[in-house]
């Protein structure tokens, strides 16, 4: 049993396997990976946070499974709602440094993209236990937009809906400069490996342990 869920987009392709060492964490096998060596790039230090994470993009935000459900009934949940909705393309990604973190993002997020983001927060929801206040007020420091304060409220996260960007996360928060140089590290990694035009194909369950780390429990690709 894990002690919170979320529901990622995550690659299954040499895409994979690059963002797991260097981000440090395969969050399929659940075991720590070495990460790359990188002349002039602190790997270990720029990816600490996201690390326990593994690579991937959020969809449902990590939650606390209500207490009158289990995992077996989300798994259940999850599996029928991927058999109800198909793969679709989201363009082209690329390397940016937007709101202190680098990341893969589409170069222009499609209505689309945004519209299954958010059917997928709304239809796993039931299962999430509400937020305690303590999560209110950690949510509440990052100075919320009124929007965003409700959307927290109503629906657990605040940046979701209109407020949501799709990323794949690689670095933690870094300043412009240091930023400038991991993309420049990073760009001919990435350049044969991540496809154009991009696709999300599949939902991942996911849990994260005791230690904090996320496991995936099972990749279901889209096939509605």
């Amino acid at each position: 049993m894990f002690e919170r869920y979320a529901i990622f987009f995550t690659p299954n392709s040499a895409l994979a396997d690059f963002g797991a060492a260097w981000l440090g964490w395969d969050n399929v096998s659940g075991c720590v990976v070495p990460h790359p060596d990188v002349v002039g790039v602190d790997v270990a230090t720029i990816t600490r946070t996201p690390r326990k994470y593994g690579f991937h993009g959020t969809l449902k935000p990590p939650f606390y499974l209500d207490q009158d459900l289990n995992q077996t009934q989300l798994e259940s949940a999850v599996a029928a709602f991927a058999m109800c909705h198909q793969a679709f393309t989201i363009g082209e990604l690329e390397l940016r440094h937007d709101n202190g973190f680098v990341a893969l993002r589409p170069a222009n997020q499609p209505l689309r993209l945004r519209d299954f983001a958010a059917a997928t927060v709304k239809e796993f929801d039931l299962y999430r236990a509400p937020l305690s206040g303590d999560d209110i007020a950690r949510r509440r420091k990052s100075r919320l937009s009124a929007r965003q304060d409700q959307q927290m409220l109503d629906w657990g996260y605040p940046f979701i809906f209109d407020d949501f960007h799709f990323h794949l996360t690689l670095t933690g928060r870094v300043p412009t400069d240091q930023a400038a140089d991991i993309i420049s590290a990073l760009k001919p990694r990435l350049s044969a490996i991540v496809p154009a035009p991009f696709m999300i194909d599949a939902i991942t369950l996911v849990g994260q342990d005791q230690n904090g780390m996320f496991h995936q429990i099972h990749r279901h690709t889209l096939t509605g």
